[in-house]
């Protein structure tokens, strides 16, 4: 039996949601030629999905002027479409969003970090739960993102799908030649393209690297202050002493906590803040990063240790929530809590040569594991079950 899914693809240009929905997408268009799509663009941004196959097609949904009003007449939009089921994406669900649906849970963060009170939190609880309990199914992108569906929301187990996320296979794409240190100058030397980018951005110096938002579950203030300590530690390397941390993401003005932390480490001619770049950018970013550094307190799945790992870079990387189950064996494991362990793990992913082989190699084995012709094929199953329900 053939199908009408309507997929919200209105976010498609978000750092973290975009990558979902853009690989998500091509993928089913690379796997299922029978049933048919319809994506649901902003204007802006319909010509992302131009070049689909036939059962696919964008319907463009002009917003309201006032925000407020997109809550009614989305659904109104969405009912117009002639679907037989609708996928949304990320958990912000509209209050007469059509049924059946299934919605994609990334991360509880919104009601378990956000700074909401009294009754804005419970409003926030309420519109959280009901979408997620109105869906025929919800697809959680790790089992901790299952576990926290199910133990805060309540959600019944046989109505949730555990369903990777992977990283964008640009990231797979072959890595240049090797960074290596040569003769007696002890520099970093980069191939030709990867220092045409990096020379755009001023980069002629060894640096940890950080990429995604700037939240307070990212734990980037005790991220600062352990980067700090290795900085005075290897002042007098001969390869890390103009040792760099580079951060990827929100600028620095949306996070007071984050710019103290700088201003009391006294690290402020060390630490940039780069705001969002290109994928192609991030790219020669990982790859040139000594370490990626990751020491977030709460992921749902955390896609950015693997895109480092599978551009052939050594990650240190926190313990907590989903974040074992997503790197394995494959990165240096800290306990994020603990500025001194931060530091530890970052030592050893610079100055053990051996250790460095093997995350590398194992980073690579690691991200591959992630795909999105697996993970395609498991959301087209979920499809499935509701149309035929």
């Amino acid at each position: 039996m053939s199908f009408r899914v309507a997929i919200d693809v209105r976010r498609v240009g978000d750092f973290g949601i975009g990558t979902y929905i853009r690989n998500l997408i091509r993928a089913l268009a690379a796997l299922d030629h029978e049933n048919q799509y319809v994506l649901i663009s902003r204007a802006a941004g319909a010509g992302e999905f131009r070049d689909l196959a036939p059962n696919f097609e964008v319907a463009s949904f002009r917003s309201a002027k006032y925000k407020a009003l997109n809550k009614l007449t989305f659904p109104l939009f969405l009912r117009q479409q002639g679907a037989d089921l609708f996928h949304v994406p990320l958990s912000a669900v509209p209050l007469a969003m059509p049924r059946p649906y299934v919605v994609t849970v990334h991360d509880m963060s919104s009601l378990m970090f956000q700074p909401y009170r009294g009754r804005s939190r419970q409003l926030r609880f309420y519109r959280f739960s009901r979408g997620l309990r109105r869906a025929a199914r919800v697809i959680a992108v790790s089992a901790a993102t299952r576990r926290d569906v199910e133990d805060v929301l309540h959600i019944a187990p046989e109505r949730i799908r555990v369903i990777y996320n992977a990283p964008d296979p640009a990231f797979h794409l072959p890595r240049s030649p090797a960074i290596a240190c040569v003769g007696e100058d002890r520099e970093i030397h980069y191939p030709e393209e990867m220092k045409r980018i990096l020379d755009r951005y001023q980069m002629d110096y060894p640096f940890l690297l950080y990429a995604g938002t700037i939240r307070p579950q990212k734990n980037i203030p005790r991220m600062v202050e352990a980067f700090s300590l290795i900085r005075s530690e290897l002042e007098h390397h001969p390869l890390y002493r103009g040792l760099r941390l580079i951060i990827i993401g929100d600028e620095i003005s949306t996070a007071p906590s984050v710019r103290r932390a700088v201003i009391q480490s006294r690290v402020e001619k060390d630490v940039r803040f780069l705001g969002f770049v290109p994928i192609e950018t991030l790219r020669v970013f990982y790859q040139a990063a000594s370490a990626f550094v990751f020491p977030s307190l709460y992921e749902g799945f955390g896609l950015p240790p693997l895109e480092a790992m599978a551009c052939g870079t050594p990650v240190v990387c926190s313990h907590l929530s989903s974040l074992p189950e997503v790197v394995g064996d494959a990165a240096v494991i800290v306990n994020p809590e603990n500025v001194f362990d931060i530091a530890r793990g970052i030592r050893e992913a610079l100055l053990d040569q051996s250790l460095r082989s093997q995350l590398v190699q194992r980073g690579f084995e690691q991200s591959r594991r992630f795909d999105w012709q697996r993970t395609a094929t498991q959301v087209l199953a979920t499809y499935r079950e509701v149309a035929g329900s």
